[in-house]
């Protein structure tokens, strides 16, 4: 409360201003071009639905996924001392600042049917991974999964070890002290890191359209589909598909308001 009664320099207002109507002016346009009359409609036209459904499906095992493996990698960056553990955390954090095309490209080299790993897989198992809607979701994991273990490592630091301490004298074991002691203590890390891995996995375009094709109704995500759209000329069908995921996007940001903010 005392910084807000210290004042605003005034040569900070108009760039400040600036700032937010350049990052607002898009959505507001965005919400001047919907197409309001006929929205009910468009949202339930077959296409909209199947994208959305894949969309949120895709999205949902994506995130299971993150979960599954960031977790335990968060949690050994944030609790062991490994040599090379510098190294291990930038690579983690490639795929945030990597073209999400050079993302999909990669996984093709590494998962494709000549790939590295997806020859072996084909020709053991029989199993093709890009252009399926498993490549979807591999797709969504490798983008999303920093944003887990960042989020998941932050609240691991921050979490006061001396209950887990505590544990450990009373006699629990590593895997009790983890289950019991260290996961309720950064639930709400773990749950807001899931939300951010659910939605980036919601948004994806760039590696799912390069590893896994744009295949309605096995491939088609509603990113995939609102590119489609446009590409079609149907600007309105666009806007519609886009304002889902505006209102997707919206709703999460909102909801973990509290997670990045210490004051309202």
């Amino acid at each position: 409360m005392r910084n807000r009664r210290l004042g605003v320099p005034l040569p900070l207002l108009l760039p400040a201003a600036l700032g937010l109507v350049f990052l607002v002016l898009p959505l507001v346009g965005l919400l001047a071009r919907t197409p309001w009359s006929s929205l009910v409609e468009r949202l339930a036209e077959p296409g909209v639905l199947m994208a959305l459904r894949l969309s949120l499906l895709t999205a949902s095992v994506a995130t299971l996924v993150c979960l599954v493996l960031g977790v335990p990698l968060a949690w050994l960056l944030a609790r062991v001392e490994f040599p090379g553990r510098r190294v291990v955390r930038a690579l983690i954090t490639v795929p945030l600042v990597l073209p999400p095309v050079v993302g999909g490209i990669a996984l093709l080299l590494a998962l494709g049917r000549r790939g590295l790993v997806g020859s072996w897989l084909d020709e053991t198992f029989g199993i093709t991974l890009p252009f399926t809607t498993a490549g979807v979701v591999i797709a969504e994991a490798f983008v999303a999964l920093p944003f887990l273990v960042i989020s998941v490592e932050g609240a691991l630091r921050g979490a006061d070890s001396r209950y887990e301490e505590a544990a450990a004298t009373l006699g629990a074991t590593p895997w009790v002290r983890f289950t019991h002691v260290t996961l309720p203590l950064v639930a709400p890390g773990i749950a807001a890191g899931a939300v951010l891995c659910w939605a980036r996995a919601l948004g994806e375009f760039g590696a799912t359209i390069t590893f896994a094709g744009n295949y309605p109704g096995i491939t088609q995500t509603m990113p995939l589909a609102v590119y489609q759209t446009m590409e079609s000329g149907d600007l309105e069908g666009a806007v519609v598909l886009s304002l889902i995921l505006l209102t997707v996007s919206v709703t999460i940001l909102a909801a973990l308001r509290d997670k990045w903010l210490t004051a309202p």
